[in-house]
């Protein structure tokens, strides 16, 4: 009957009813920031055949406040044919579905322009993940990162370029999920590329998500280097994960937060709690219940906190919008409670139609 009632509202209307509190700038030195990545769909890579829930365009996921800052996932090689990088965007931009720049393997992206810009006028940050799992960000040399980093400022942030993978939108800096190989030219690209970003009035972000082993194997060191505006550490995966929360040989956010507070260059760095959005999305997943008693705490206790990222997008939303939960963790906002329950039906009124199509 619920559901029924429900269906009767217009997705517009929906909509509207779901958006909370109005627009605001997205502010890196908050601690109850939220961010999540998008575009690798890693619901539908374990769910092959639940299409549904399989990841949307990215304005899909900016008609509310719950969102922070998207991570675009992924760059994957700094250097594929004709010199440039290649990407990769699942289900959403590949090479079934969109096409290649002439000579290059670079995806020309372009029709997530609006989308882009749509979710920054929402007040939501977006910026380009460089590696994930496979990725290949490798330098021979500083002054080859050094020039590497023009690049970048020219396909994805204020630079001008032919061959733009967002065509005429402007990302708001970016993120370094870097899983293996070498660090060489890492702090060459990344000053040379802050040079960039400080010459204009734009605010640019630069990230990390780096393992939870202390100090970790693939950034560390580039950590102590560079200013880096945030750090969604990776409690997941690994023997410091969110399970063991309680075993204090293990969890680690205290290391983190000294490092924030002692060794960073920026001493406003944030440190984020990562966390998989669903039982599929990586090992040492814990349910809402328990991610809210986690991130309370950990909001209390630490100056550095600035929030929680989740992998992914795809999987927080099949997981009856695990997003909203750990948003509602992190500013306690009773709306949040109630827009779950409103999306929740919403989605079962998706399936539904589905099924009868």
């Amino acid at each position: 009957m619920l559901v029924a009632d429900f269906s009767c509202l217009t997705l517009s209307s929906l909509l509207l009813g779901i958006m909370t509190h109005g627009i605001t700038a997205f502010n890196m030195l908050s601690n109850d920031n939220l961010a999540v990545y998008w575009g690798q769909n890693s619901y539908g890579d374990t769910h092959p055949d639940k299409t549904a829930h399989w990841q949307k365009t990215l304005s899909y996921y900016c008609m509310d406040n719950v969102v922070d800052i998207f991570p675009i996932a992924f760059l994957v090689d700094s250097y594929a044919e004709g010199n440039l990088p290649s990407i990769d965007l699942a289900n959403i931009c590949n090479s079934g579905n969109a096409n290649y720049f002439p000579g290059t393997e670079l995806l020309n992206c372009s029709f997530l322009a609006s989308d882009i810009e749509m979710c920054q006028s929402a007040g939501k940050a977006v910026t380009i993940s460089l590696g994930g799992g496979t990725g290949n960000i490798q330098f021979q040399s500083d002054s080859q990162a050094t020039a590497y980093a023009q690049t970048i400022w020219n396909l994805f942030l204020g630079g001008k370029s032919k061959t733009r993978p967002f065509g005429s939108a402007i990302l708001d800096g970016i993120d370094m999920d870097i899983e293996g190989g070498s660090q060489t030219g890492y702090v060459s690209f990344l000053t040379a590329l802050r040079k960039h970003m400080d010459r204009g009035k734009k605010k640019y972000y630069i990230t990390a998500a780096p393992q939870c082993p202390f100090p970790d194997e693939y950034i560390g060191d580039t950590l102590d280097s560079v200013g880096f505006d945030a750090v969604y550490v990776q409690f997941y995966n690994n023997y410091c994960d969110l399970k063991h929360y309680n075993n204090r040989d293990d969890w680690n956010f205290a290391a983190w937060d000294d490092w924030a507070n002692n060794v960073s260059p920026n001493p406003d760095i944030k440190v984020y709690i990562g966390a998989p959005a669903s039982s599929t999305a990586g090992s040492g997943y814990v349910n809402s219940k328990k991610i809210t008693s986690i991130i309370q705490q950990t909001q209390s206790n630490y100056s550095s906190f600035g929030g929680v990222m989740l992998w992914d997008i795809s999987d927080a939303y099949a997981n009856h919008r695990y997003d909203i939960a750990v948003k509602h963790a992190l500013t306690s906002d009773e709306d949040l409670v109630n827009k779950r329950i409103r999306d929740q039906h919403l989605t079962e009124t998706r399936n539904i139609t589905q099924e009868e199509d």
